[in-house]
C-alpha cells in the first residue's frame, strides 16, 4: 500500500469510518470544505482504486464503506501511537474473532511486492547453487547464530552476538548469565537445524508441526508443551489473548487452513509470524514459535530464512503490538519485506 493520503482524503476516510456506509453527497456535507464535486469524485475514485474504500450500489444509490484491506493496512503513525500509555491507545483489548475471515478476503502483498520477493527468492537460489559445500555450511552457521541471537534478544535474552557465537562454536557459557539464556539460544539452533533437515514439514501446516517446533524451542526451560488452558498476560499492551483452550485450538486450526489456502509462500510466512504471536497458543515461547514456523514456510518454499538481525528489537515489538491492538499489519509487513531483502543480500553470497 503505497498511496500517500492527502489531508482531505484522510478526512474522507474518517467520515466514512464514522458513518459506516455513506453517500458522496453526505461526504461532501461532512467535509465542511468548499470542494467541487469533480474534485471530490477524483479523491474518492483514488481511494476506491487503491482499495481503501468499497463502492456499492448504482446511480444515486451508490455508497461507500471502509474496505477490509484498509482496516488491515491503514497508514498509522507508529511513534505517535506509542507515545500514549497502553490504556489510552483505544486498542482492541480482546481477540478479534472476525480477523481471520478478514485476512482470508484480502491480498497481503501487492503485485510489486510479490515480484520483489520472487526476485529475491530467485537470487537466493542462484547464490546457494554456486556455493561449495564448505562455504554453504559456513554461511548457514552464520545465519543460525544471528537468527538465534536476534530472536532470543527480542525475548529479553542478554547474550551478545559475539557471546552467542562463542556459545555455538566453542560451547562457552557466560557464567554471569542464567543457564536458561544459553538454553534458549541453543534451542533456536536445534529448531532451525531440524527444519532444514525436514524442509517440507510445513508444506501443509498443521497443529502437530506447530507443537513440534514449540517443543524444540522450549526444551529444558520449564515451559509446558501443551496448548494453554489459562490466560496469559502480554507486557506493554491492554490486549488479552484467548484464554479458552478449545477456542485457542479452533483458531489455530482456522489459521492453518487460512495459510494452507494461500498460493504465495511469502504471504504464508507473514501470516504465520503474526498470527501465532496474536493467538498466543502456549504459556511461553509464542513469538519464537511464530518466527520459526514462518521460517519453516519459507524453507518449504525454497526461500531464504529470516534472521531479523538488522531489525531493532523495539521496532519489532511495536509492529507486533500494532497488530495485537489495531489488527494493523502495515508496520510488520514493512519489517518482513525489509528482512527478506536483508537476508538475501547478506547471506550465502
Amino acid at each position: 500500500m503505497d498511496m500517500k493520503l492527502t489531508p482531505r482524503q484522510q478526512s474522507i476516510i474518517d467520515i466514512v469510518q464514522a458513518q459506516k456506509q455513506v453517500s458522496i453527497s453526505k461526504i461532501k456535507e461532512c467535509l465542511h470544505d468548499d470542494i467541487s464535486m469533480p474534485t471530490l469524485n477524483r479523491d474518492i475514485a483514488a481511494l476506491v482504486s487503491n482499495n481503501y474504500l468499497l463502492k456499492t450500489g448504482k446511480g444515486r444509490a451508490i455508497s461507500y464503506s471502509i474496505s477490509p484491506f484498509y482496516k488491515i493496512f491503514a497508514p498509522l503513525d507508529v511513534e505517535g501511537y506509542f507515545d500514549k500509555d497502553p490504556d489510552a491507545r483505544e486498542a482492541f483489548t480482546g481477540f478479534n474473532y472476525d480477523l481471520l475471515d478478514t485476512l482470508k478476503s484480502i491480498d497481503l502483498l501487492s503485485d510489486e511486492e510479490k515480484e520483489l520477493l520472487a526476485s529475491l527468492k530467485r537470487e537466493y537460489q542462484k547464490n546457494i547453487s554456486s556455493l561449495s559445500p564448505a562455504l554453504y555450511k559456513k554461511e548457514l552457521e552464520r545465519l543460525t547464530i544471528e537468527l538465534s541471537w536476534k530472536s532470543a534478544q527480542i525475548e529479553g535474552n542478554t547474550y551478545s552476538l559475539l557471546e552467542t557465537e562463542r556459545l555455538f562454536l566453542e560451547k562457552e557459557v557466560i557464567e554471569t548469565k542464567s543457564k536458561e539464556e544459553a538454553i534458549m539460544l541453543l534451542n533456536h539452533k536445534d529448531a532451525l537445524n531440524y527444519l532444514l533437515k525436514n524442509k517440507n514439514m510445513a508444506k501443509e501446516l498443521n497443529l502437530r508441526v506447530i507443537e513440534e517446533i514449540h517443543s524444540l524451542l522450549i526444551k529444558d526451560l520449564d515451559v509446558s508443551k501443551n496448548i494453554r488452558s489459562r490466560s496469559v498476560g502480554i507486557t506493554g499492551t491492554a490486549y488479552k489473548a484467548l484464554d479458552n483452550e478449545h477456542q485457542i485450538k479452533e483458531n489455530l486450526e482456522k489459521m492453518c487452513d487460512l495459510i494452507n489456502a494461500r498460493d504465495n509462500g511469502f504471504e504464508k510466512a507473514l501470516l504465520a509470524v503474526v498470527l501465532i504471536s496474536y493467538i498466543q497458543p502456549f504459556e511461553d515461547g509464542n513469538k519464537r514459535t511464530g518466527r520459526m514456523i514462518s521460517n519453516a514456510l519459507l524453507i518449504a518454499d525454497d526461500a531464504c530464512p529470516l534472521s531479523y538481525r538488522s531489525v531493532d528489537s523495539m521496532d519489532y515489538k511495536k509492529a507486533m503490538l500494532m497488530f495485537y491492538e489495531q489488527n494493523n499489519l502495515s508496520a510488520f509487513k514493512q519489517i518482513f519485506i525489509e528482512q527478506n531483502v536483508f537476508g538475501v543480500k547478506n547471506y550465502f553470497q
